[in-house]
This record gives structure tokens, C-alpha cells and sequence, in this order.
């Protein structure tokens, strides 16, 4: 997908999805943006920019750690996200600019930030190296990159689990690991090339993994429930069976209920989840 098709796609039914279920995906990506903060290690007095903010937990989050006298700028492609993000940041009366644009074309000043951060939201670029050079130029000299991106599709429940259990009853297409979305820096070696295209120094990568509780309920039942549900939302069940006759969305529905099951415990829907922690400097 190319970053035209990926805008419209997050303010269509993908970006209303992901509104929707913002209190789920904070808690289910909990461990993932709490790394990325780690890393990212912000600090009073600084200024931030989140790329690929969405409903803005993380954006919160730094705001607070920049304060007192820092600033943050939220930037995102999705309607619908940056409006409940503006939402939450009234609620808690912090100081952050929300931008509906694209990250890699967006007109940043330069020079001007410490910090560039993203949680999942920098995988889209259509050409990646030119989107990290362009936003390279708004940081300070000296100032820090930090982000968490997934790893590949193969290493991730979330990904895998579904389509293990819908091959055979829709079709699969045959997947690029390097086209714009959640699994294109999967591939070490190339995410590292990319970031060593675009400027960045002192870059590293370290594999952090964490356990996803996809649901949870007051049962193991409604667990179950609660993580089928979460699935038919998010991730690749809604494109797989999008426009499918009912037959076959609920046999569908059956088999990654069944794959669920299988990791269904007394904690909730336990899903293995695999992503990097990245960070470089601006020269």
C-alpha cells in the first residue's frame, strides 16, 4: 500500500476500528509502548514529536515526562484517531499540538525537536529511507530517534494464529515482508540499512517480546469472547473475511475461535507477541 491507499484506509473502517477499541489497544500494547518509552527516556524541558500517534496514549505520556517546559507534537494520517487523541489531552489538560498529516511529508521545522518517538506507526512509509531522512531534519543535532515496530508476521500470534486457522477456508494472498505495513521492518538487516540511509548514527536494535492478553472476562468463557471479538476487529480477520458470504465468516470465525482456545488460560487469551526497540542519534 502506498501512503495514499494507507490514508484512506486509517479514516475508513480501519481507523474507526481502532477509535473504537482504543482502551483495548492501550492495555493489550501496554508492555510495547512502555519499552518504547524506556528507550525513548524523555525528559523535562524537551520536545518530542510522536509519529503515527493514533488516539494518543503514548503522546500523554511523553507530554507528561517533558513537563515542566517541554512540548509534544502528535502527527497521524487518521481522522478518527486524532480526534479522540485531542479528546484525551483536553481530559488532561496537557499542552500537545495534534496534527492531522503525513509524518514523512509533513512540513516540520527544522532543527527543532530532541526527540522523534512512535509506537507502531512508522511501518506505512511507501519509501521509508526518504520518510526517516525527511524527518531526520527536524531533529536537533544530537537529538535521539526511538521507536517500537513488529517484527515479522511469522513471530507474532497475532498474525500468525488467524491465518493459520483461515488458510483453506478463504483465500490468503501472498504477503511482500517488505511492503508498507505492521511486519515491514521485520527484517533487521534492512531496518537498520533504511535508518543508516536516512542519517541516523549510533543506530541499534534489540528484540523485545511480550505476552498480549487479547481477552479477558469474568470467565474463561467470556475470555474467549472477549478476545474473538477484539480479533474481528483488529488485525488481519477483518480483511480476510471482508465481503465474505455468512457461511463462510462463521466457519471462518469457528477456526480462530478454535486457535484462541488453545491459548486460553486463567489469566485471559495469551498471544505471543514479538516487536524491536529502536534508537539512533542525529548526527
Amino acid at each position: 500500500m502506498t501512503n495514499a491507499l494507507q490514508i484512506d484506509d486509517w479514516n475508513g473502517a480501519t481507523g474507526a476500528r481502532w477509535a473504537d477499541n482504543q482502551e483495548r489497544l492501550d492495555r493489550i500494547l501496554a508492555p510495547y509502548g512502555e519499552a518504547a518509552l524506556e528507550a525513548a527516556a524523555a525528559r523535562p524541558g524537551e520536545a518530542a514529536l510522536d509519529i503515527g500517534c493514533g488516539t494518543g496514549g503514548t503522546t500523554l505520556a511523553l507530554a507528561a515526562s517533558v513537563q515542566p517546559g517541554g512540548r509534544v507534537v502528535g502527527v497521524d494520517i487518521s481522522e478518527p484517531l486524532i480526534a479522540r487523541a485531542r479528546e484525551r489531552a483536553a481530559a488532561a489538560a496537557l499542552p500537545i499540538a495534534f496534527r492531522l498529516e503525513d509524518a514523512s511529508r509533513a512540513a516540520l521545522p527544522a532543527a527543532s525537536f530532541d526527540l522523534l518517538f512512535s509506537r507502531f506507526g512508522v511501518m506505512f512509509f511507501d519509501a521509508p529511507a526518504a520518510a526517516f531522512r525527511h524527518m531526520r531534519a527536524a531533529l536537533k543535532p544530537g537529538g535521539r530517534l526511538a521507536f517500537i515496530c513488529w517484527r515479522t508476521a511469522a513471530e507474532n500470534d497475532w498474525a500468525r494464529l488467524p491465518i493459520a486457522a483461515l488458510r483453506g477456508i478463504v483465500p490468503i494472498p501472498e504477503a511482500d515482508s517488505a511492503a508498507p505495513g505492521p511486519y515491514a521492518f521485520g527484517d533487521r538487516a534492512r531496518l537498520e540499512g533504511i535508518l543508516a540511509d536516512a542519517g541516523f548514527t549510533d543506530i541499534a536494535v534489540r528484540p523485545f517480546d511480550a505476552p498480549l492478553i487479547y481477552g479477558i472476562g469474568s470467565s474463561r468463557e467470556a475470555a474467549l469472547d472477549d478476545a474473538l471479538d477484539y480479533m474481528q476487529q483488529i488485525g488481519p480477520v477483518p480483511r480476510l473475511l471482508a465481503d465474505k458470504p455468512e457461511d463462510v465468516r462463521a466457519k471462518g470465525l469457528a477456526a480462530v475461535r478454535e486457535a484462541l482456545a488453545a491459548r486460553l488460560t486463567d489469566t485471559g487469551v495469551v498471544i505471543d507477541g514479538a516487536a524491536w526497540v529502536v534508537t539512533g542519534r542525529n548526527p
